[in-house]
């Protein structure tokens, strides 16, 4: 083996020749080197120089008939123009694939818990590496900052084409920016990460395979949102275009004539009306003029794409234009087919896992499902791995509830405080967690970074039931009616309704801080929902108790600020103060007014992510969120600990995970596409 340099990363290559194809090179092949220490991709120059080779393209050779399945486009031409000029070569961790196969998967349900199978197929403009610290291509061949992050620049693969054969180029970065993402037409609300402390960017195009990003602000953590986010930075133009007002003058005319009221309508069919990238098809929301539309479902740049939209579950085929090739220039994916069922009942996906009916799952499983998973291995051919999470199980108190008097309460911190060292998190880890947790409070940065006092991991974490007690008893929650439950302070009674769904956090854990609640006086019902329940329920304040996953790494805080910001989130996760949100949001016209701290909390993400990460202000503004947000209990922590990812032995190239989280995008950064069957 001999070590070759490239820039300022030491390579393993095979011995340098003049092979006349390249060889299969692996992972395994490259020493055992930890992941991360190495890249584990290339460009084609990089690469050829490396294994000293010229590489051969070949073709899955279902690729035609798979295409043939995908309504809308064209007969397929040569590989060669398929690919870009400049591939992006994967190196597969332990050997080449080969082709065929369909992943199985199972999701709860359309819209709600399928970001572990979304992952599988995923792209964005640049990942993480599976060392989960270094970023690294992905459709975009490279990127540069200028030197003060004010403008990043991406030079995208000159070739690279839609999954319908139509350039992908600058202007689909561009017209996602413009015309999707800060159309209120299409996107009622800008999300945070296309603004830098509420302003908007500017996107240059110099020419096709340049995106330039002009930032009013410095905004270093804008490449890790698109690292690890599920809204991805472009959108076909040549295709959503024709339907957009600003860029077609006859979109509406083209809308009427495919019976839609205007181009909008036609775009929302197509992608929706948010940036999450899960939404129906018109095959599910338009069955009655998807016919007569240019397709089922819009291109993508992903993997595989969807041909089939049910109510039952969805079924994807490999993307014969998909950018990336393996070492002996082998087109990606080497599994043709995906199938996705809907499962909603935990005890029947659990059932359906054990019995090896899915291929991979993760999203949905929880710490408590991990004994019966274990048991059942060999029997089942499947493997689990326990990994720790980013998230913990958080709790919440509706602050802004529409019942006067709870909103009274919940936002009293005594109250929030009594809660919190209500819960015996010694038991809770112990019952639920069978002592694989790490106690420790919400603090909103996990991991919690070495220049944050330590000391707000344990605050209001104990347990202490009497303390407890004499909070509810100072803020007025005390039993009036001799009925052995507290109530509210006006008289009337108090019980929380603690709705919950296990794609969020697992049912024992609800059911043990239920218990650990009644104990000190206050009445609870634990109740198991759908995670469209839960949201709908959620978005419309109507939850007493928010109970789901919360936390993110400083990486990507740095590019997103919901952690920080009313209502603490976005609709897929973990949120509060909905009415604060309405006050942030209307400028004060509506709503209600946040507490101090709050503004303090907004005031300072936008802060901290144009202040240079690591210098003392930095530093104190981090300290200073956290004071806000553990300091007041807005959310209470449980404790952090692993969850399972299952997978079947028969599925080839699955690579230990570092973790077990939403946060890095599941499976995006083990490369998924390399995945193959030996069966």
């Amino acid at each position: 083996m001999k070590r070759l340099l490239f820039g300022s990363v030491a390579l393993l290559a095979l011995p340098m020749a003049a092979y006349a194809n390249c060889p299969g090179i692996t992972v395994a092949d490259m020493g055992g080197i930890a992941p991360g220490a190495f890249p584990q991709q290339y460009d084609l120059a990089e690469f050829q120089t490396a294994a000293g080779c010229t590489m051969e393209f070949s073709e899955n050779p279902a690729i035609a008939d798979l295409n043939g399945m995908i309504r809308g486009n064209p007969e397929l031409p040569a590989l060669a123009d398929r690919l870009p000029e400049e591939p992006l070569v994967v190196v597969p961790y332990d050997s080449v694939g080969k082709y065929g196969g369909t992943l199985d998967a199972l999701s709860n349900a359309t819209e709600a818990g399928t970001s572990d199978f979304l992952s599988t197929r995923h792209v964005n403009l640049v990942r993480y590496s599976d060392d989960l610290e270094t970023i690294v291509p992905n459709i975009a061949k490279s990127w540069e900052w200028n030197a003060d992050y004010t403008q990043l620049t991406f030079h995208l693969r000159k070739g690279h084409k839609w999954s319908d054969g139509a350039p992908f180029t600058s202007a689909d970065v561009k017209f996602w920016y413009d015309n999707l993402a800060l159309d209120s037409n299409v996107i009622e609300k800008p999300k945070d990460y296309v603004l830098v402390a509420g302003e908007r960017m500017t996107v240059d195009t110099p020419d096709e395979q340049t995106v330039v990003f002009n930032l009013p602000a410095p905004k270093p953590g804008l490449l890790a949102h698109f690292a690890t986010h599920f809204g991805q930075g472009f959108q076909p133009k040549h295709f959503l275009g024709q339907f957009h007002p600003d860029v077609n003058p006859d979109a509406d005319k083209l809308a009427a004539d495919l019976g839609f009221a205007n181009g909008y309508e036609v775009i929302k069919a197509y992608y929706g009306n948010s940036d999450w990238t899960d939404t129906p098809t018109p095959q599910l929301n338009a069955p009655d003029k998807v016919a007569n539309m240019p397709a089922d479902t819009m291109p993508t740049l992903e993997s595989h794409i969807l041909i089939r939209d049910t109510t039952e579950g969805r079924h994807f085929v490999a993307n014969p234009y998909f950018h990336m090739v393996d070492t002996t220039g082998q087109q990606l994916p080497y599994i043709n087919e995906q199938d996705e069922i809907y499962a909603n009942d935990q005890e029947v996906r659990l059932l359906k896992l054990v019995n090896g009916e899915a291929d991979y799952k993760t999203q949905s499983l929880q710490l408590a499902d991990a004994p019966l998973l274990l048991e059942n291995q060999e029997k089942g051919g499947y493997t689990i791995q326990l990994k720790p999470k980013i998230a913990m199980h958080a709790v919440s108190f509706n602050v802004t509830s529409a019942d006067e008097e709870k909103r009274k309460v919940f936002g009293d911190f005594r109250f929030r405080k009594a809660m919190s060292i209500a819960i015996n998190r010694e038991e809770l880890n112990q019952t639920a967690y069978f002592g694989e947790g790490v106690i420790q409070q919400y603090t909103g940065f996990s991991p919690l970074p070495d220049y944050i006092d330590e000391k707000w991991k344990a605050f209001a974490a104990e347990f202490d039931p009497d303390g407890a007690k004499a909070l509810l008893d100072e803020v007025g929650v005390v039993d009036a009616n001799g009925d052995g439950f507290r109530d509210l302070p006006n008289g009337d009674p108090l019980v929380l309704n603690l709705q919950f769904a296990t794609q969020g956090i697992a049912g024992q854990v609800v059911e043990l801080i239920g218990q650990h609640w009644s104990n000190v006086g206050i009445n609870t019902t634990v109740k198991e929902i759908t995670p469209d329940e839960y949201r709908s329920a959620q978005s419309s304040n109507q939850l007493d108790v928010g109970l789901w996953e919360k936390g993110q790494p400083t990486g990507i805080i740095l590019g997103n600020n919901e952690l920080w910001v009313p209502p603490f989130e976005n609709y897929f996760a973990h949120r509060t103060g909905m009415l604060w949100a309405e006050w942030v949001d209307s400028g004060g016209a509506s709503g209600v007014e946040p507490p101090d701290y709050v503004k303090q909390l907004v005031d300072d993400i936008n802060a901290l992510q144009s202040t240079p990460a690591g210098t003392d202000e930095f530093k104190a503004i981090a300290n200073r969120m956290v004071e806000n947000m553990t300091g007041n209990l807005l959310f209470i922590g449980t404790a952090l600990t692993p969850d399972p990812i299952y997978h079947r032995n028969a599925l080839k190239n699955f690579t230990e995970f570092k973790t077990a989280s939403y946060e890095y995008y599941r499976t995006y950064p083990y490369r998924a596409q390399q995945w193959y069957f030996d069966e």
